[in-house]
């Protein structure tokens, strides 16, 4: 069974309290690895190893930190297959969606930062002639990167990675849950040749490492993904401290499809969005809205699509849904299903836990892709992030409708919308209240954009320069240019 210590200072260090916590196999249910139970002690171990490094790591030319960035992503390269199976066994997903997905992704990820500082400009005013005023961008500091368990390497390097071009060191807080490929991504940065203490991994709960890292004083700017309630929580004890936040948190996405939309798109992009991952994505779209003309024709066609997916074991290739990543979130998901049918859902497909796909699965948790009509826009089901494999679909009359209905959540994450006219594609675009927005498409990523949510989804931006920008202190220099 594998053991995972903290990473700190550059090597392998055990848990303070010798404590560690069980990491289980979601197809399984069973036992597969044992990760250290952090304390306050280690994680003010590992905020210290950040702190010594800062001075050479913030002074390293940009050309040195992007070779080294570069080394790491092509040691992700490398360990393609590996890491994909890794993650499959720590969340319960398919291992061929991990393999296409989240481990690109991840190698992306350090290569876009490790060029993009190479390009970084600053800005520079003539005011009157008299005085050129410009802008410096320094390394804000010891940087915190809480990373959460549906994504777990995908969303940790997307924080890590524009930390560590930006000059920053990092101490990282992946899941409890999904501990494993983070583990594995110290080991490839110290072969690639990341100076010891740059990178920092701290494991544990949430309540016994999050507030040490995120209320520590030597901690500058904190990068969270997770539930909306732990950011508000994070928010609170950073805010008297004065921390740069970029908080990413939950979501309620909307998906509106017009009667002009190209249907055969449509059903396949919102089956897609509705359930990559068993819908455990925070950009999932769990409320499908249709326009009443075609509505019938698209909810026959989208349940029939829904329940030919096929659960199974995730380490087969054929599978499309795998199992949720813990038995807590599988009774919480068919807790959420328990109270749909109470509040008056129609199952159109699914509804319940999937049969075991086979006998090494027999004690997994796996759930049906499931699809519900009949509910009122105000109820819970439609108001609260399930984060399962379940999906609500209900008609609209008219684009101000469906706008209402779309926007009256407390999240406002992000919105698909799928229509043939342009102006509407535009308009609507407009209109929706979230930080992105897909048209006739889901999750298609450019890196160079800002990303996040608004409301209870989010505050800050991640992606591009924004990214490279929250992980800096800019400082204006005014220089008279006569006299």
């Amino acid at each position: 069974m594998t053991t995972i210590p903290h990473a700190i200072g550059g090597r392998p260090v055990d848990p303070s309290s010798g404590d560690y916590l069980d990491v289980h196999e979601p197809a399984t249910g069973h036992v597969a690895a044992r990760v250290a139970r952090g304390n306050a002690k280690d994680a003010e171990a590992a905020v210290a190893a950040a702190k010594k490094t800062l001075p050479l790591w913030s002074a390293t030319p940009a050309a040195e930190r992007s070779r080294i960035l570069l080394a790491i992503a092509d040691g992700i390269a490398a360990e393609r297959q590996e890491l994909a199976r890794l993650e499959s066994l720590d969340t319960g997903k398919p291992v061929a969606l991990a393999r296409a997905v989240d481990i690109p992704r991840s190698e992306a990820n350090f290569r876009f930062f490790a060029t993009a500082i190479l390009h970084e400009h600053s800005e520079l005013h003539a005011t009157d002639l008299d005085v050129l005023n410009y802008t410096l961008r320094r390394p804000a500091g010891v940087a915190v990167c809480i990373s959460p368990w549906n994504l777990p390497l995908y969303l940790l390097t997307w924080k890590v990675a524009p930390a560590l071009a930006a000059g920053c060191t990092v101490v990282a807080k992946p899941s409890e849950i999904t501990p494993v490929t983070a583990y594995h991504l110290a080991r490839i940065a110290d072969q690639a040749g990341l100076p010891n203490g740059v990178l920092n991994v701290v494991h544990g709960t949430g309540a016994e490492v999050g507030p040490a890292l995120t209320g520590h004083e030597d901690v500058k700017t904190i990068s969270f993904t997770g539930s909306t309630a732990t950011g508000a929580a994070i928010a609170a004890a950073a805010a008297p401290r004065f921390k740069k936040l970029a908080l990413e948190m939950g979501g309620k996405n909307a998906n509106l499809v017009f009667a002009d939309a190209d249907l055969d798109a449509a059903v396949a992009g919102s089956v897609r969005a509705a359930f990559t991952n068993q819908g455990q994505v925070c950009h999932c779209g769990s409320r499908v809205l249709v326009e009443r003309s075609v509505y019938d024709a698209f909810v026959e066609r989208f349940v029939a699509a829904a329940g030919k997916l096929k659960v199974g074991d995730p380490s087969d290739e054929t599978t499309e849904q795998g199992a949720v990543v813990s038995n807590a979130h599988f009774e919480k998901v068919l807790g959420y299903l328990k109270l749909a049918k109470d509040e008056g859902a129609q199952v159109l497909t699914g509804g319940g836990q999937a049969p075991a796909p086979n006998e090494r699965c027999r004690d997994g948790w796996f759930i049906q892709p499931t699809v519900l009509a009949g509910l009122p826009a105000n109820c819970r089901t439609n108001q609260e992030e399930i984060f399962g494999p379940v999906v609500t679909v209900a008609p609209f009359e008219s684009e101000d409708e469906a706008l209402a209905v779309a926007n009256g959540t407390r999240y406002g994450l992000s919105a698909v919308v799928w229509t043939r006219d342009l102006a509407r594609a535009h308009r609507v675009a407009d209109r929706l209240e979230t930080g992105v927005v897909w048209v006739n498409t889901w999750m298609h990523r450019d890196l160079r954009v800002p990303f996040g949510g608004i409301k209870a989804s989010g505050v800050g931006r991640e992606g591009g320069t924004e990214a490279l920008h929250f992980f800096t202190e800019p400082k204006t220099v005014a220089i008279p240019v006569k006299g």
